[in-house]
């Protein structure tokens, strides 16, 4: 930052004839000059400003930010002090930019100091929910106001460029598999846990996919990383397990158990079916039916964390009928002939195997049986 003072910066009136002094980095993007440049983060929630959500789309140049990320985002910033990542902020500049190169030839060029008017207006183009974690995180924590992150800067042509920048910025931008995720993710015990299961497991061993949360229908896999996880986590939510060492004893006898009580998954394993087939003609190695057995376990595993106890309770999960056709799963698990995950589904799918163990359902399952006797699906 330069060495102009920051208490300048309330209005038109305080701030003319000062300006922020950046290091930068000068680049041309079709035609245009743009600026990267390292910002200290106890600057950001002070001169990058963000669209009122009042303000109708058209007149925006960001979508409304969406308030239910920003804690999770500020979270694994103060979570991950020496090791969090965040990617540059995008931001567009209303004033004039002034670039001083530190040499008139060569590649001095191309670095020096970017002089921005104090009375300019910066609007984040990309980044508005970043930028959002990191005024909540520096509540929290002011010490991070000395790190800094990558600012891009362009200016701001006129609000239809701002928003042609919006969408062009995000044209392209594909959320990656959420098996991916899980497959990556080494902060997450459970995601720990669930690599550990899909890799070691003789039960998942070789026979999930570990990096897409789809399988083609040539698939040699059973299942999907993504779908394993979600099972899992709802398997152990809410269990007291005294070391991560007990959660895998746990979850790892458990997934045996249920394995010995559906035969298909061991014949794929010896070859003795494939695995498209499996998949084609049942229900059970799809993401409602793993995600229903990981409830249906955490119910009895609530009761008692001994195998003695909960592993009689599975046996009659042996004579449900996991084929497709079977018309009990239309409007649960299928609508339509085509598996369906969403929530209504995956409570009307444990419903039924919670009826096979004999098991109550909860207020909330009872309200969705009773609506789905009634027709309403």
């Amino acid at each position: 930052m330069g060495s102009h003072a920051l208490a300048q910066q309330g209005g038109d009136a305080t701030t003319a004839g000062f300006e922020y002094i950046f290091p930068a980095i000068r680049g041309v993007q079709a035609g245009r000059e743009y600026y990267v440049s390292m910002c200290p983060l106890r600057l950001i929630p002070k001169i990058f400003l963000f669209d009122e959500d009042e303000l109708a789309p058209e007149v925006r140049a960001q979508r409304v930010l969406n308030k239910g990320r920003v804690p999770a985002l500020a979270r694994y910033i103060l979570e991950n002090p020496d090791d969090y990542v965040f990617s540059a902020l995008t931001a567009s500049v209303d004033g004039a930019m002034r670039f001083v190169g530190v040499a008139d030839q060569g590649p001095g060029l191309r670095v020096g100091q970017l002089h921005i008017p104090m009375a300019s207006r910066f609007l984040i183009n990309d980044g508005q929910h970043r930028r959002a974690a990191i005024e909540v995180a520096l509540k929290e924590n002011p010490s991070l106001g000395d790190e800094t992150i990558a600012v891009v800067f362009f200016h701001d042509a006129s609000l239809e460029r701002s928003q042609q920048m919006f969408a062009d910025l995000n044209r392209h931008a594909v959320r990656p598999a959420r098996s991916i995720g899980v497959l990556y993710d080494h902060r997450d015990e459970l995601s720990q846990l669930t690599r550990l299961l899909a890799l070691k497991c003789p039960v998942f061993r070789n026979f999930v996919e570990m990096e897409s949360s789809t399988l083609s229908a040539r698939s040699r896999k059973l299942f999907t990383l993504s779908a394993l996880y979600s099972a899992m986590s709802a398997l152990l939510q809410g269990l007291k397990l005294p070391s991560g060492k007990d959660g895998e004893r746990l979850s790892w006898g458990y997934w045996e158990a249920i394995d010995a009580l559906i035969p298909d998954w061991g014949e794929v394993r010896r070859r003795s079916l494939s695995a498209s087939e499996i998949r084609k003609q049942y229900l059970h190695t799809h993401g409602i039916a793993l995600h229903a057995i990981g409830l249906l376990g955490n119910t009895l595993l609530r009761d008692s964390l001994d195998p003695e106890e909960w592993k009689p309770r599975l046996a009659p999960l042996r004579d449900v009928d996991w084929s497709r056709t079977n018309p009990d799963w239309e409007g649960r698990a299928i609508i339509g002939g085509r598996v369906s995950k969403n929530h209504q589904n995956v409570v009307l799918t444990v419903n039924y195997l919670r009826k096979q163990l004999g098991l109550e359902l909860t207020a909330d399952e009872q309200q969705a049986e009773d609506a789905y006797q009634r027709g309403e699906r």
